[in-house]
């Protein structure tokens, strides 16, 4: 594997592009935040603010026939894969134009034409399908990779066991990206993990792993492009750990009172957005006035996304029971 395969070539249209994608999702998340206060969205809302750099570095390797399988904490996923923010936003107030219909909602964000395989709202639920994902892809041979996202509280199930030593052996196509905010849902990770360096458990099954800052979107890229490269090489699975922190609570139903602000403060100093933008402005590659502009059409879109979605139709009710299993006449529900 050259050095090439990992490279980040940090012009001005690609920090550019970094940029724009962290701040997408950043003004996604907050305004999806006071969409919920208002009520016009519903259900649970797990937000990604402060974790932005992970979805974005991994999916800059991620080419367009290779599959995204995403956790709850999803929206940032979809929006890093290039799905259009109105049909997320669509999505979140369960409206027809969303990209699943408005049946997914928050945690169920799908896209198959993109081959955005979820948004699962089960811990873990996602790796089993992504060992899935992959192994058709090494019987059919085609040349791919599956993406598997996870919060770190995935590794504490059985499916999360199971499906590394599956892709270990099977030596599938896999890049695991367990997202490490280290209080899962909400216990500190050292009170619920009795070995809490989860690249250790890769290596338990032989599977190469690497830890990654990652409040720093280079440090993810350039990590998942070696992953990636190794990947498509036919070496088998890579297993990232990007340890990362969320700035809002598990939910907006969470009181939050496992951490305190004091600590929520200290990471937030290390926030993915401020960080690589006043990297970029003092290394010369983006200037003020491209930050400026980046925002504003940053706010344009995601104004015209709420939009798009509030004038969105409504399922007709004559097609509800559309695509719903329903017990076969005769057949005892």
């Amino acid at each position: 594997m050259s050095s090439a395969d990992t490279k980040v070539h940090l012009d001005h249209a690609h920090a550019s592009k970094l940029l724009r994608r962290m701040m997408l999702i950043r003004r996604f998340e907050e305004r999806c935040a006071e969409l919920y206060s208002e009520q016009k969205i519903r259900g649970f809302l797990h937000l990604y603010v402060g974790e932005e750099a992970n979805a974005v570095g991994v999916m800059e390797v991620m080419t367009a026939e290779d599959a995204v399988v995403a956790t709850y904490r999803e929206h940032g996923h979809a929006l890093a894969r290039a799905i259009p923010a109105r049909e997320v936003m669509a999505e979140m107030f369960g409206k027809a134009s969303g990209s699943s219909r408005g049946r997914g909602g928050s945690m169920h964000v799908f896209d198959a034409k993109r081959r955005f395989y979820g948004g699962n709202a089960i811990v873990g639920g996602g790796l089993p399908l992504a060992v899935g994902l992959a192994l058709a892809d090494r019987m059919q041979g085609r040349s791919r990779i599956t993406c598997c996202f996870f919060g770190e509280g995935a590794a504490a199930e059985g499916a999360f066991h199971e499906s590394m030593n599956l892709a270990a052996l099977w030596k599938l196509p896999i890049l695991f990206v367990c997202e490490n905010n280290g209080y899962a849902m909400g216990t500190a990770l050292a009170r619920s993990e009795s070995e809490p360096d989860f690249c250790r458990h890769a290596a338990s099954y032989r599977i190469p792993a690497e830890a990654v800052d990652g409040m720093d979107v280079v440090a993810v890229e350039r990590a998942a492009r070696k992953a990636a490269a190794a990947i498509r090489a036919g070496e088998g699975p890579f297993f990232l750990e990007n340890r990362t922190y969320r700035f809002r609570a598990h939910s907006m139903f969470d009181p939050e009172l496992y951490r305190g602000k004091e600590e929520v403060a200290e990471w937030k100093k290390r926030c993915p957005i401020e960080r690589f933008r006043d990297w970029a402005l003092s290394a010369g590659i983006l200037h003020h006035s491209d930050v400026s502009e980046i925002e504003a059409s940053v706010k344009s879109e995601i104004e015209q996304a709420v939009a798009f979605a509030e004038q969105a139709p409504w399922e007709p009710a004559e097609t509800l029971l559309q695509d719903v299993m329903t017990p076969r006449e005769g057949v005892a529900s």
